[in-house]
């Protein structure tokens, strides 16, 4: 049996989400304690020491979507391991003001050697706090580009789990339920791989070794600002499937090519020929999950000819052939609509 009485800190702030605050806090409790209580009818105590931890001390706190809790600690000691779970914000907002004290604490931590670990948009906190400059970073996907945007960030939008910094004291989880990817590493990296397997046996986690680019949405948000880009845009959008796209955006806008490439490009982020393989995956991603039609007609039919280059990008955009994304997501749609309907 590893030993125990290791230091967790999950950092509470208004924004942060309940389920993975607590479904964290429930995950370490059980270390050393549930498998041996249900397998083997032995009473052990958890092995590591996990408090939820706010600046407003033991005061009752109210979190994301109106749930209220009440903090162990406040921010006056170190840990071993500081934990930043989600955090309910858009994705663009400066949390550096809003939340000077948590991140005051977090440096103080770093520079004592905590190990930091961020679930999901909880990243976004510790960007804030300028300790990921020079570092190579995750999130959840739709806080990726904003995350990019902070000095030195090297982000990874396809990993579901990346370790970095001095000594590894970095640690950051994609999004969704990745957060149990960084909780089994956290046990593994604490405990030992044993525990985090029991772990993972006992609460039915499957490590998210696919990554994170085949749940994104690829397709950007609208784009209004620029009149003559939106209204390529909305065209775009309703025949993405046209042979040379591109030009046909061009016409449409009355700029020279150049202008046009270089007002599109600002006014979205992507190339017009990005911006079209965007709008045509995605289409493809939907009649993937939802029809049987043959992948050569369904790439045919969002404005591919060319089946082999198809394929080829798609890998490339989200991470899985089309025939394993079919598999996998049509059969999710299946199950769900077998189950509302039973």
């Amino acid at each position: 049996m590893p030993n125990g009485n290791h230091h967790i800190a999950l950092l509470a702030i208004p924004e942060v989400a309940a389920s993975t605050l607590y479904g964290m806090y429930d995950l370490f409790a059980s270390a050393g304690r549930d498998w041996a209580f249900l397998v083997e009818g032995r009473a052990e105590e958890s092995l590591l020491k996990t408090q939820v931890v706010a600046r407003t001390g033991t005061q009752p706190l109210t979190i994301a979507n109106g749930v209220r809790i009440a903090p162990d600690a406040d921010l006056s000691t170190v840990p071993q391991v500081v934990c930043i779970p989600e955090v309910a914000v858009p994705p663009d907002i400066d949390m550096s003001e809003s939340h000077a004290e948590e991140i005051a604490w977090l440096r103080r931590c770093h520079a004592e050697g905590a190990l930091i670990a961020t679930a999901c948009s909880g990243a976004m906190l510790l960007a804030a706090s300028g300790l990921l400059e020079g570092e190579e970073a995750t999130t959840h996907w739709a806080y990726c580009d904003a995350l990019a945007r902070y000095p030195g960030v090297k982000v990874h939008p396809q990993r579901a789990l990346v370790v970095g910094g001095t000594g590894s004291q970095l640690i950051m989880a994609g999004g969704g339920t990745s957060w149990e990817d960084l909780a089994l590493y956290l046990v593994a990296r604490l405990l030992d791989v044993e525990e985090a397997m029991r772990l993972a046996k006992l609460f039915l986690i499957d490590w998210h070794d696919m990554g994170q680019l085949p749940f994104a949405a690829l397709a950007r948000k609208a784009q209004v600002e620029d009149a003559v880009i939106a209204r390529c845009q909305q065209w775009i959008a309703e025949h993405y499937e046209t042979a040379s796209p591109v030009a046909a955006m061009i016409d449409l806008s009355k700029l020279p090519e150049r202008s046009f490439n270089r007002r599109f490009k600002q006014a979205t982020g992507l190339s017009p020929m990005e911006y079209v393989h965007t709008l045509r995956l995605e289409e493809t991603k939907q009649q993937l999950e939802a029809t049987n039609e043959s992948i050569e007609s369904v790439a045919q039919s969002v404005g591919y000819e060319d089946t082999a280059f198809f394929g080829r990008l798609f890998r490339r955009k989200v991470g899985l052939t089309p025939a394993q994304y079919r598999k996998r997501f049509g059969s999710l749609r299946q199950h769900l609509i077998d189950g509302r309907l039973a």
